[in-house]
């Protein structure tokens, strides 16, 4: 069973920073890129930022030069370092892979998502 687990949501006051992470487990092979996705209140649920397997990024327009998307030590923990935070990126933020082998022998799993995490951005 693979399972994602966000952490490091909170509250903020404008220009402010937080730092989500993103944990993979359950007996990983590999895994493809991973992405953050959020969905704001009353919104679609959008692309933040994804990192790929060789590790190249993108992010979107929005977030660009303030949020920066990295992985840890191993390759199933991907950060989100969140700075100069806007009452705009209030949202949960979810983590997604788009591709997981699990177990011995591998199993694939396809968007794998985790539960979310909130961050509200407020005075």
């Amino acid at each position: 069973q693979v399972q994602l687990v966000e952490s490091g949501g909170g509250s903020v006051q404008p220009g402010g920073s937080l730092r989500l992470s993103c944990d993979v487990s359950g007996s990983i092979a590999s895994l493809s890129g991973m992405t953050w996705f959020r969905q704001g209140p009353g919104k679609k649920r959008e692309l933040v930022a994804a990192i790929s397997g060789d590790s190249r990024t993108r992010y979107a327009e929005s977030v660009k030069g303030r949020f920066t998307i990295y992985q840890g030590s191993t390759n199933y923990t991907v950060y989100l370092q969140m700075n100069s935070l806007k009452p705009e990126d209030t949202a949960v933020y979810y983590c997604n892979v788009a591709k997981v082998w699990s177990g011995n022998p591998p199993s694939l799993y396809s968007e794998v998502w985790g539960q979310g995490t909130l961050v509200t951005v407020s005075s």
